[in-house]
């Protein structure tokens, strides 16, 4: 190597990027092959986090308004063990389940008109959102 070539290179002047762009890719894949793999949720993980959300304000709603015909903690937790999610996504379908639950207990401290109403909405949203997630994704 020329000794202005190396002079050049040491003192920042032109081609000093050269190794970089060399060494850069090298450091990033190394990077890479230390994360653990992150799971991909499947498709219809939206679908089921809000049919959760809507099963944990029925399961507050229902004995509100003197209906105690489903237990829907009990339906929750069957759907959420026949799916077999990872922890992460345990936590996130849990997470909707309390946060539809919370939502209404804020809302309503006794049966009103709508919360009968409510009510009769989210039954309909609860079958159209089974449907469709069985639809989408039966084998």
């Amino acid at each position: 190597m020329k000794q202005s070539t190396l002079k050049n290179r040491l003192s920042g002047r032109p081609g000093r990027h050269r190794g970089l762009a060399v060494f850069l890719p090298i450091v990033l894949m190394m990077g890479a092959l230390g994360q653990p793999a992150l799971a991909v949720d499947p498709l219809y993980q939206p679908q089921l986090q809000r049919l959760m959300q809507v099963i944990g304000s029925l399961y507050f709603l229902q004995p509100l308004c003197g209906f105690e015909e489903q237990d829907w903690r009990l339906h929750g937790a069957e759907l959420i063990e026949l799916d077999q999610p990872n922890d992460d996504r345990r936590q996130r379908l849990t997470g909707a389940f309390n946060q539809g639950y919370q939502v209404y207990a804020r809302l309503y401290l006794e049966c009103t008109g709508s919360a009968q109403q409510a009510m009769g909405q989210l039954l309909e949203e609860a079958a159209t959102l089974s449907r469709t997630i069985h639809a989408r994704n039966a084998e």
